[in-house]
């Protein structure tokens, strides 16, 4: 069996059970791995700003899921932090399915008074832990949120691409 295949059953195994068990499954909760989130080096704002201004005019960067997607890359791409689009539109499906203003207001977090919000359902002490400069300080925004979730998974997982549940 290939790997690709095995990857195959593995999503399909995923779905299956995130049907079966309901989207409680499926709820992100990211949370620092310790007090002392690492800093990422910081790129002076010139780069981010003309990340965004490099894909303002592209086809596919517009105010929209994919133009989001492909925003964050850039300045993932100028900040170091790794990531691939297949990576970050797959958690982001499974977790928003697309919609940059969901909040879970049940899970043990929303009752504590710290709900997970945006496109990647990131609560507030991790993105703040997390924020990349030069994005929104909003953790709705898209572009912030989808940054700073995959700062996050970089540190902890060493790339959003390595995620594939609720993490």
């Amino acid at each position: 069996m290939t790997m690709a295949t095995t990857r195959t059953r593995i999503a399909r195994l995923a779905v299956t059970g995130l049907a079966t068990t309901g989207a409680a499954a499926a709820a992100l909760t990211l949370v620092p791995a310790n007090a002392q989130a690492a800093e990422m080096p910081q790129v002076h704002a010139s780069v981010v700003k003309a990340s965004h201004t490099a894909t303002a005019g592209k086809a596919g960067t517009g105010n929209n899921l994919d133009g989001w997607i492909k925003q964050s890359l850039a300045i993932m791409k100028a900040k170091g932090i790794p990531g691939s689009y297949d990576g970050l539109k797959r958690n982001i499906m499974r977790e928003s399915g697309g919609n940059p203003n969901a909040q879970n207001n049940w899970d043990i977090n929303a009752k504590n008074g710290v709900p997970s919000k945006g496109l990647l359902q990131v609560i507030s002490p991790t993105f703040n832990a997390y924020h990349v400069a030069g994005t929104a300080k909003n953790i709705t925004d898209p572009v912030a949120n989808i940054t700073a979730a995959a700062n996050y998974a970089a540190h902890r997982y060493g790339s959003i691409d390595n995620v594939n549940s609720a993490y």
